[in-house]
């Protein structure tokens, strides 16, 4: 935002530097805490301590304060766009006139718009594999904090630079599927899916797993298992057709969700190499085969030398069955194969750590270089209110469409309660905006490794830390400009003092490009949840502080485009979440 503020000074600096036949590297600039003052610090210890490197016996402290007043003297009153200087503890701050601070970081947001808080091309790519459901269930609750998470992860790389690859691997084989297709050709055989595709596919499964527990019927079902086996052709075209409703089922809801994926891996195609991999890792000695009295294993502690660190990986069963390693140790290769990969992200749960740590060891193990590119994105479980975590035994989860049903009816009875005039399609559209906004800030808004617990009232509040009351902040902040009804005037001088809580307001909206690179740097959405919060609360403080539509000329057409830029900046926060900013509400 102020680049040619900072290649003035740091050409400038140069110069002095050099008069002095000073050796130096590049000049660092820093944010000074605001109190009062916006400004940028450069530090000159990195300089002084270069100095006493070569032998000079110089106090690192009293020199660095030395050059920091040489260089003020230096610079006099050219000070490229900034105000005045200090030279403050081995520190040459640099300070901003309020008027030129609040007019460039306003045009700044207004001219980027959308892009305002994002950086340049990195020329680094990174997949990001999330969601990850099995084929043939559903879609519950314990699914929703991994896709939500996942994807803000992917908007927020892509808006920090990196070219980002959003990979589902989806569990489409095993004893799951075997059931399902089991039930349907014994007691559903023609049928084809409800409008609802996802639902009427759980129900099928649920009903599955309880007959199951009937030894006549669990033989059934193992003798269906040694079709798929052999690659029976009936059962192959019944696994086809089956896979591809339960595919639809999961695109309505990541439509719904807003989501959507450049890759789809899936178990099946991973299986066979898996297998052949495991083989070569017995070749190699690698592993240890104790079929059929026992699995094949990879004893990694054994391997490494280490003591209950990594312990044993089971790569293939006794009978020879594939279990998740046999696919995920291919799959992890065929990542690479397929893409040039600076990053491969996994978002999975918690539980699965120890797991992925030696997923991870194996392949390093195995010679591939690139294993210390992959990295677990973790994240804890979600509870519903009464604390009751969702597991995943079937027929008893709560399904993603039971609780987007009533996360909806609940907005829509607020929405109506505050906007009775709206017609019945608005309210409807809004009251969703407004509950899938509620969930995905309610995952989003707690730290990854932090249990969510689910709370209606705090989901839908519109005076709290909630999406509503950042959707209303950006609301309000539209009706503001549509009520000016003209466009957003030019102002090329803007006022020299300002309120407390516009400038409280301008503080929080420059924050949102070094917030999205270390919400990057650090997979954690929530950086950008507190951000949004924050613009949204010092937002409504400026509304209920200062008039804007019938402020004094030349502060009007201030407000304005303040109340632009504030609406742009919590429309981008919204985006990096994944939730939508309605224009009403």
């Amino acid at each position: 935002m102020f680049a040619a503020e900072k290649t003035f000074i740091e050409s400038k600096i140069k110069a002095y530097l050099q008069s002095l036949e000073i050796e130096h590297a590049a000049i660092e600039f820093r944010q000074i805490p605001f109190s009062g003052e916006w400004g940028l610090a450069v530090p000159l210890f990195p300089l002084a301590a270069a100095e006493a490197r070569t032998g000079k016996k110089i106090n690192v402290p009293q020199r660095a304060q030395e050059l920091a007043e040489g260089i003020k003297t230096y610079l006099g009153d050219d000070l490229g766009g900034f105000s005045h200087a200090e030279a403050v503890n081995g520190y040459l701050n640099l300070y901003f006139s309020t008027s030129t601070y609040a007019q460039r970081v306003i045009d700044t947001v207004l001219e980027q718009g959308a892009h305002y808080g994002c950086h340049p091309d990195r020329g680094e790519t990174v997949m990001v594999e999330y969601s990850q459901p099995n084929t043939h269930k559903a879609f519950h609750v314990g699914h929703l904090r991994n896709v939500i998470l996942g994807g803000s992860i992917c908007r927020i790389l892509e808006c920090a630079g990196y070219k980002v690859i959003r990979a589902n691997y989806l569990g489409d084989i095993g004893l799951h599927v075997i059931k399902w297709m089991w039930n349907y050709l014994k007691n559903h055989d023609g049928e084809t899916p409800t409008e609802d595709h996802t639902h009427w596919m759980n129900q099928i499964y649920a009903e599955a797993d309880r007959l199951f527990q009937d030894p006549e019927n669990e033989a059934e079902v193992r003798a269906l298992y040694a079709r798929w086996n052999q690659r029976d052709p009936e059962i192959l075209a019944l696994w086809e057709k089956t896979r591809a409703w339960s595919l639809e089922g999961f695109d309505q809801i990541y439509h719904q969700l807003d989501e959507h994926f450049d890759r789809l891996y899936y178990e099946s195609e991973v299986e066979t190499a898996g297998v052949e991999l495991v083989e070569s890792l017995i070749a190699s000695g690698l592993a240890q085969d104790e079929r059929p009295e026992g699995p094949v294993i990879m004893d990694l502690d054994q391997i490494l030398g280490t003591e209950d660190e990594y312990r044993v990986l089971v790569v293939l069963r006794s009978d020879s069955s594939s279990l998740y390693a046999t696919k995920d140790l291919p799959l992890a290769i065929k990542k690479f194969e397929d893409y040039q990969l600076d990053k491969s992200i996994y978002v999975i749960d918690v539980r699965q750590s120890l797991y992925l740590k030696q997923i991870f060891k194996t392949l390093e193990i195995m010679g591939f270089e690139w294993a210390d590119k992959l990295y677990h994105l973790a994240y804890e479980l979600v509870n519903l209110p009464g604390n009751v975590t969702m597991a995943s035994r079937e027929g008893t989860v709560v399904l993603f469409d039971d609780l987007v049903r009533e996360a909806t009816r609940r907005a829509k009875a607020i929405v109506e309660e505050k906007n009775p005039e709206l017609t019945e399609t608005t309210k409807q559209e809004i009251a969703e905006a407004v509950a899938l906004g509620a969930i995905k800030y309610t995952m989003l808004s707690r730290d990854n490794t932090k249990v969510v617990t689910f709370d209606w009232d705090a989901a839908l509040d519109f005076n709290g830390q909630a999406a509503p009351y950042i959707q209303y902040a950006h609301v309000r902040a539209g009706s503001i400009l549509r009520k000016a009804g003209q466009v957003l005037p030019e102002l090329k001088v803007y006022p020299d003092e300002l309120h407390k809580t516009e400038v409280d307001l301008i503080e929080l909206m420059t924050r949102l490009p070094a917030e999205v690179y270390r919400a990057a740097e650090e997979y954690r959405p929530l950086i950008i949840a507190n951000l949004s919060f924050e613009v949204a609360r010092a937002f409504n403080d400026f509304y209920n502080s200062c008039q804007v539509l019938n402020a004094a000329p030349g502060i009007r057409e201030f407000r304005l485009r303040l109340v632009a830029a504030a609406q742009q900046v919590l429309a981008s926060s919204l985006r990096l979440l994944g939730i939508r900013a309605p224009s009403v509400m």
